[in-house]
């Protein structure tokens, strides 16, 4: 689920193949529009999708000229990103 709360993107519950795809498409509108915090702190599980994710994410906002940042990054999806080689691709974590 993807929730606007004080300026933020807060994304909740499970970043998986099955859940990935729509949440993807509902983070675009807003990313193409403004400078973003993500916060994933409510995040419960993830697979290889939720990098994936991220990484489009990240794209698209640079695409539109925008900042993407992040919080609360879920260890395992720090940990997925590492093992393909793209965790320096990650957006910025903000604290």
């Amino acid at each position: 689920m993807i929730a606007r709360e004080d300026g933020r993107l807060v994304v909740s519950g499970h970043l998986t193949i099955a859940t990935v795809p729509e949440l993807f498409e509902a983070g675009l509108q807003h990313l193409t529009s403004e400078d973003l915090l993500v916060d994933l702190s409510r995040v419960e599980a993830v697979d290889s999708a939720a990098v994936s994710m991220l990484l489009g994410w990240l794209r698209a906002a640079q695409r539109s000229q925008h900042t993407l940042r992040v919080a609360g990054l879920p260890e395992d999806l720090l940990s997925l990103a590492h093992l393909y080689g793209v965790a320096e691709l990650l957006p910025q974590q903000s604290a």
